[in-house]
């Protein structure tokens, strides 16, 4: 067979490392093109720090670092001199302490240490400005030329070339596939793939073939001391982050680095850019802004006061790819057949990304989960230039910054709204925002019912200043209340699919694991698969007529999933009916006495039952009611057209009175499905998950012909982790996610989500753990400065039965 010709734009450091992980895959007809010299091109990579620290509360971005540090050390193109990371304050302090939790969820090697230990690893740091620090021994320093030329040369050796001064200025393509590149000079170069990997020009690349690459070239402030008379140049002093004042430094020799984001963010004009860098070393460098350095300067002087004997020697503003959520931009156009994007990648992940990628575009997914850095993760609003570069800018300014892990942009807002949203702001909501999506997360109208909830025995535990940051007690009255009466819901959010056509009962038996193709009227929960049996969603698919789906999905990702797989004849069509429709949750025992009045049809779980889908009128409007329950309770989601969303409300609303119903947020909703044992899919599992291994086995129907992934599980060995459900000892207690879990006393296993439960008066969490583990067995969370024992617990923890669900 002939292999496929690929052309990748950009020699850096992530068009080497890609070439490298090709070639070594065995495509060996690999061309590489660069703008500028090889391997000091002018971009990024040529003036990057080289900071490597492996430790970030997402596993995919950890894991990628993982490797680049492992791939660039067998390269001596690393020095592995260690991490730094210090405290002046006492937020900051918890914060390493949150840090130290992910690098042993992820398996970091990490210590906690105290000023003066800080002071040893470091001896210019002032050991009595700091608490304490964050010491990772495998972190360092990333050569990154010496990595892209050894990777490069790697490449070279397996067939592929490299072209200098070959600036790519047009894609071309036939057909809706690539068909190469032309150069500035004219030439052409046919390829099969096409990569971006230009860095901050892939944007304007992107452009020029219809494709949004949601990034923005920034400027970040670099200078370098002369001669320190107290730095000994043989020192191998660790990388230092004194993240209080943004600040991080490097030793070059007997001087010092100092990188800097406490500035004004500079979103960077490439239009502009040759003016703009012009007498500057190289296009992704301008000129040092030293008066915004003066704050930077005094206070490393502070932290480290031997700097005083120095002084700034150069200096240069350098550009750097920042996006929306800090995550790279990865994947293949949608619309254009072998054009793949490989963008907004540092340093620190640049090699965890190449293999990836590499995988993915020969051997068709990924070797790791990456819906995190996809490129299709965004909603349309989202890719708006307003959005990306509002957002890529206040990525700028947080990149140092203490996140909570409930935190919610604060800006845009309001880009979409549901129905409901002016009732929901008149019962005093406070709004989370995803997707876009104004959120309720607790209703304020529903204070009234804490001293009657806890006259009736509710308690409300006492919560540490970091829980209780984007949450209210509220939410526990809210959650007990669904159970004991009635809430109101809004599912606006959730993604909808309308697939239909000839073909469509086909397709999704073809795509999804479970049997979709009753007759109209059932509802069915399924999972979508990639090749490798990893989960990619969890669908609820409701068959509304023979050729007709209401698919409920989880995001973009799926829509480009089934886009991509779409037959070519026509016989399936897909339409995202999301922003058209809208949703309510109807939940408790009683909904039914509460919606039954308005409805000409028999409610009753005989004539309606369970995963059942009914299309029908409540009063004047017409819905479609699905008979499902995402936190485990009698009810319905009822959608309807966008039109008739206010009066939908209304109309419930006042039916509802007699039965006291509420509106109830986010957190709510959260509790109650933990307490059920449902699964959130990019929180409790991912593609790196086998449904068996997240309990969800029983949505897999083996006895298909076929699906996506039926081929991977059936070959599959037992799982070695599972996700268990574990309740905390401590009534107080509470974890967020991604703390880590002890098993006889060492780290085993990490959480992914949690929330308190109303019902059994503890916090719930799932966590993966070894599958030996056993009901019963305590496991140990380390929460902040914390550590909390508790129990694993059969599933569900509420309701084992299903007989509230099925009243």
């Amino acid at each position: 067979m002939t292999q496929p010709r690929v052309v990748i734009i950009g020699a850096g450091i992530v068009g080497t490392a890609l070439a490298d992980e090709i070639t070594a895959l065995g495509w060996t007809d690999v061309t590489v093109a660069d703008r500028g010299p090889l391997f000091r091109t002018g971009g990024s990579t040529s003036h990057a720090p080289g900071l490597v620290f492996q430790t970030n509360g997402s596993k995919t971005m950890a894991e990628l670092a993982r490797y680049t540090v492992e791939k660039f050390g067998a390269l001596d193109a690393f020095d592995a001199v260690g991490g730094l990371e210090v405290a002046t304050t006492p937020e900051r302090w918890v914060e390493l302490h949150r840090r130290h939790g992910w690098a042993k969820a992820w398996g970091i090697e990490s210590r906690l240490l105290d000023a003066q230990a800080c002071a040893e690893l470091h001896p210019l740091v002032d050991p009595d400005l700091i608490i304490g620090g964050f010491h990772t021994p495998t972190d360092g320093l990333a050569l990154a030329v010496r990595a892209a030329e050894a990777q490069a040369r790697r490449a070279v050796e397996r067939g592929a070339r490299f072209l200098a001064y070959c600036e790519v200025v047009e894609i071309l393509e036939s057909d809706g596939r690539v068909t190469g590149v032309r150069t500035a000079d004219g030439q052409e170069l046919p390829a099969d793939i096409v990569v971006c990997a230009a860095g901050f020009w892939g944007a304007e690349l992107g452009r020029k073939v219809g494709l949004t690459v949601p990034l923005v070239p920034m400027a970040h402030q670099f200078a370098k001391t002369g001669a320190v008379p107290a730095l000994d140049s043989a020192a191998r002093l660790p990388i230092l982050r004194h993240q209080d004042a943004d600040l991080y430094y490097r030793t070059y020799g007997d001087r010092i680095g100092i990188g800097y984001y406490g500035h004004t963010p500079r979103p960077v004009d490439i239009g502009t850019l040759t003016e703009d860098s012009a007498g500057e070393p190289m296009p992704s460098m301008l000129p040092f802004t030293t008066a915004e350095f003066e704050p930077a300067w005094a206070e490393s002087v502070r932290l480290l006061p031997a700097l005083a004997d120095t002084k700034v020697d150069e200096a240069f503003d350098g550009i750097f790819s920042f996006t929306p959520d800090g995550f790279p931009i990865l994947g293949e156009h949608r619309d254009l057949a072998g054009c793949w994007v490989a963008e907004a990648v540092w340093v620190t992940h640049s090699a965890g990304v190449a293999r990836a990628v590499a995988h993915w575009i020969v051997e068709g997914t990924p070797d790791i989960d990456l819906h995190e850095c996809d490129l299709y993760r965004f909603e349309d609003a989202a890719r708006s230039p307003e959005f990306i570069r509002r957002t890529s800018v206040q990525a700028f300014v947080e990149v140092y910054d203490i996140l909570h892990p409930h935190q919610y942009r604060s800006a845009p807002r309001n880009v979409r709204t549901s129905p409901f949203f002016d009732r929901h702001r008149e019962l005093g909501a406070f709004f989370f925002e995803g997707g876009c999506w104004e959120r309720p997360a607790w209703f304020e109208a529903n204070r009234a019912l804490l001293p009657e909830l806890a006259a009736d025995g509710l308690e409300f535990p006492r919560r540490d200043d970091w829980s209780s940051r984007f949450y209210s007690p509220l939410s526990i009255a809210e959650a007990r209340w669904t159970r004991t009466h009635v809430a109101l819901y809004d599912m606006t959010p959730l993604t909808r699919y309308e697939v239909s056509g000839r073909g469509a009962a086909d397709f999704l038996q073809r795509m999804t694991t479970n049997d979709v193709g009753r007759k109209p009227g059932a509802v069915t929960y399924t999972l979508l698969l990639d090749d490798n049996g990893g989960i990619r969603s969890d669908l609820t698919v409701a068959r509304l007529s023979e050729h007709h789906f209401q698919v409920g999905a989880n995001g973009p990702l799926d829509f480009d999933w089934f886009a991509r797989h779409l037959p070519g004849d026509g016989s399936v069509i897909l339409r995202d009916i999301t922003g058209g429709t809208c949703c309510l949750g109807v939940w408790g025992p009683d909904a039914r006495a509460m919606v039954q009045p308005l409805c000409p049809d028999d409610l009753s779980h005989r004539a309606f039952g369970y995963f059942k889908a009914l299309r029908t009128y409540l009063g004047s409007i017409p819905v479609t009611m699905l008979r499902v329950s995402y936190v485990g309770e009698l009810g319905w989601e009822i959608y309807t057209g966008a039109e008739h969303g206010a009066a939908l409300w209304d109309l419930l609303w006042e039916a509802g009175r007699a039965h006291r119903v509420i509106a109830a947020g986010r957190i709510a909703f959260n509790s109650l499905r933990l307490e059920k044992g449902y699964r959130s899919w990019g929180a409790d599992m991912t593609a790196e998950h086998t449904p068996e291994a997240a309990g969800l086995g029983f949505a897999v129907r083996m006895s298909k012909q076929s699906f996506t992934g039926k081929q991977a599980l059936e070959s599959a060995a037992p799982p070695g982790k599972t996700l268990r459900t574990v309740v905390l000892d401590d009534p107080h207690a509470v974890v967020l996610g991604k703390e880590p879990v002890s098993v006889r006393g060492a780290v085993a296993g990490y959480v992914t989500s949690a929330g308190y439960s109303a019902t059994i008066g503890r916090c719930l969490a799932y966590a993966w753990l070894p599958s030996d583990v056993q009901p019963g067995d305590e496991v140990e969370i380390d929460y902040l400065t914390q550590r909390f024992t508790a129990r694993v617990h059969t599933e569900p923890v509420v309701d084992p039965d299903m007989t509230l669900i099925r009243r």
